[in-house]
């Protein structure tokens, strides 16, 4: 999600964190109470005093909250691995995220306890427990001691080309430097306020809202969950300065029906990915702040950012070192060339993959994955996935993910999962999942499917279908059912998706839409 350099000492995350310790300033808001930093990180160090000798990693399977806030900086000074469980698994895709990570305690509350009940033979922490609250009372705080630039802060799960997902290695040492980075780069004070309301298990709260507030001293207003409605009340509420987001937010928001006094507030920064070129323009008029959009990755090579004089429609420009490269040949791709009308000519030779050439040192790795590592960093370079070209000035365009990505509401993940789910429904004898645009931002999830002979696709079965299968991820329901006589093949039997992802709605099949909780004919 966000970029990184080296610089000569690295600081780890726990040493800001530490650094906090007899800060006597409001740290968290959430709700109708607050802590200072001092309460902030006695808190951290109880949590951590309950893990201490654990042979392994801790799970986190929480909302946003303050819980989920002290377990995580409890653990960074610690020195203990914490994985952020992603919440719209379920079920066996789960347990595998739980035990590939290595998890030896699972740190869960009464919302979610129930989707680990006799998943995975890991000890659970239920923080909504009399036992807990007991036992956090008898835990001393751990002492403080050393951490290592190199320790492993975090595991976050992305996904990938295959049906596994990827836990990205963060470490205290990188942490650390996307903290002070932000700090740096946004001018950034202790007498900022930090709006975290995306969900914690992603690393764009992490690194974009709660590490550079650790660095600067500033306060965090933790909210459980986004809400458009409340956005503007909360920025007043606070004196909130400074908002990350991922994915949708920023049209959420705009659709609120505006108010004449809308940019009287203290906002100052929104800072995030994603978003489309009409809604940051929009945002920024109607609440009178500066929107900082970019393209990064959250193994933390590749980055792309919006300046001055970027043109409509584009990502803005590359650092030294990224470029657009024909993975076939592994030459750079010629520069795009447009008509009169702005229609891309030489798609064929201008489109590529977005490679950073210099970043295969920044890249820690992905956790117990050496496979999916070793493609990612494939010739001294780091390959993203993802497809752009670029024009003659060298501003950058995205041209798509590769046929087994889907992101959904700012969350990653691949095909395969679906299809497999899919499967399981009697009448459909193949089923192919990609990626179609959505309406503002980001993709939808389609389904192209076969129908077995004298059957007929029914809404109603197939969306209580749905509705039964424990491990149906909550981003994982298809928008569109598309149904097909016979799926577009290769001549070694291989679906080709981008067929099918080029036609999107464009399509005589009968198409269904989910609307309201089932699905509905869509008339062409």
């Amino acid at each position: 999600m966000l970029h990184d350099d080296r610089p000569a000492r690295e600081t780890a995350f726990a040493e800001l964190v530490a650094a906090r310790g007899d800060d006597d300033r409001t740290a968290l808001s959430f709700e109708d109470e607050s802590w200072t930093w001092r309460e902030v990180i006695t808190e951290s160090r109880r949590r951590a005093g309950l893990v201490q000798g654990i042979d392994g990693h801790v799970g986190l399977f929480l909302e946003n909250g303050p819980e989920h806030l002290f377990w995580l900086l409890g653990m960074a000074l610690a020195g203990v691995p914490v994985v952020e469980l992603n919440p719209t698994r379920r079920g066996a895709e789960l347990a595998r995220d739980i035990t590939h990570t290595d998890c030896a305690l699972l740190v869960t509350e009464a919302s979610r306890a129930p989707h680990l009940d006799g998943l995975v033979d890991v000890p659970v922490r239920n923080i909504d427990t009399e036992t807990y609250r007991e036992d956090l009372a008898k835990a001393a705080p751990a002492p403080l001691t050393p951490v290592t630039p190199e320790t492993i802060f975090s595991l976050v799960f992305t996904s990938g080309t295959t049906s596994a997902p990827k836990a990205v290695i963060s470490t205290q040492g990188r942490l650390g430097r996307i903290a002070l980075q932000q700090r740096d780069r946004r001018s950034l004070t202790a007498d900022d306020v930090f709006y975290v309301v995306m969900p914690m298990f992603h690393s764009n709260a992490l690194m974009a809202g709660i590490a550079p507030a650790v660095a600067t001293g500033g306060r965090i207003v933790l909210r459980r969950k986004f809400s458009a409605s409340n956005f503007l009340p909360d920025v007043r509420r606070h004196g909130v300065t400074f908002f990350n987001y991922v994915g949708k937010p920023l049209s959420y928001i705009l659709a609120v029906p505006e108010k004449a006094d809308d940019a009287d507030n203290s906002l100052r920064i929104a800072f995030g990915n994603e978003a489309n070129e009409r809604d940051i323009a929009e945002f920024a008029r109607r609440f009178g702040c500066t929107v900082i959009d970019s393209y990064g990755s959250s193994e933390g090579e590749i980055r792309l950012t919006r300046v001055p004089g970027t043109p409509p429609g584009s990502l803005g420009v590359g650092e030294p070192g990224t470029v657009v490269i024909n993975a076939d040949t592994l030459q750079e791709c010629p520069r795009a060339e447009f008509d009169a009308n702005g229609t891309l000519l030489n798609a064929d030779e201008a489109i590529g993959e977005i490679v950073d050439t210099q970043g295969a040192a920044k890249f820690e790795g992905y956790y117990n994955n050496p496979e999916a590592t070793a493609k990612r960093v494939r010739n001294g370079w780091t390959w993203s996935g993802d497809l752009a070209y670029r024009d003659e000035n060298g501003y950058w365009y995205f041209a798509g993910r590769n046929d087994e990505w889907l992101r959904v509401d700012g969350e990653n993940f691949a095909a395969a999962p679906v299809e497999r789910l899919l499967s399981r429904y009697e009448i459909f004898t193949d089923v192919a999942v990609y990626a179609v645009p959505d309406e503002h931002v980001g993709d939808q999830v389609m389904a192209a499917v076969t129908v077995a002979a004298n059957e007929t696709f029914d809404p109603t079965a197939f969306t209580e279908f749905l509705k039964a299968q424990p491990d149906l991820g909550t981003k994982w329901t298809p928008r569109y059912i598309r149904i097909s006589e016979a799926l577009p093949r290769t001549p070694t039997n291989k679906v080709i998706k981008r067929t099918l992802r080029e036609e999107a709605w464009n399509t005589p099949d009968p198409l269904y839409e989910h609307h309201k909780g089932t699905y509905e004919r869509r008339t062409h």
